[in-house]
């Protein structure tokens, strides 16, 4: 039988200390769904963000995945807009900012190419619920 010294001792025991840890980390993001949204807009739908954004014409500038006609290439392209840091490169992402921008994309930053369409405080709330499924 082998016998340990201080420092094997040691490195024993914060292995044993870590691999708890990790093991869990590991295994939950197995079962973790990549597709699902990072964010939940309270009281929206994002089943209805498609049609809404097709009655708002967003796809005249933007190339929007699952929305009917939206080949735009004025705006960005908002393919994996759930994964993304920043709104408009000036907003932290996030369920409020994102619905501010969609609302009022001028008041956020004045004289940008996102014209100020008119949408409803419930349609800006389903537009970024939809958004935010796209991963």
């Amino acid at each position: 039988m082998q016998r340990l010294t201080g420092s094997r001792v040691l490195v024993r025991v914060l292995l044993g200390a870590c691999a708890a840890p990790i093991l869990a980390v590991a295994l939950t993001g197995c079962d973790r769904d990549e597709r699902a949204p990072l964010w939940q807009v309270a009281g929206a739908n994002p089943r209805n963000g498609p049609a809404l954004m097709e009655k708002y014409g967003c796809g005249g500038c933007h190339d929007v995945p699952g929305v009917r006609g939206a080949h735009g290439t004025v705006g960005p392209p908002l393919h994996r807009f759930g994964d993304r840091l920043y709104v408009a490169g000036v907003l932290r992402n996030d369920p409020d900012n994102l619905v501010k921008w969609i609302r009022t994309p001028q008041a956020v930053v004045p004289g940008n190419a996102m014209p100020d369409l008119g949408v409803s405080a419930q349609d800006a709330r389903d537009i970024a619920a939809y958004l935010y499924t796209l991963r």
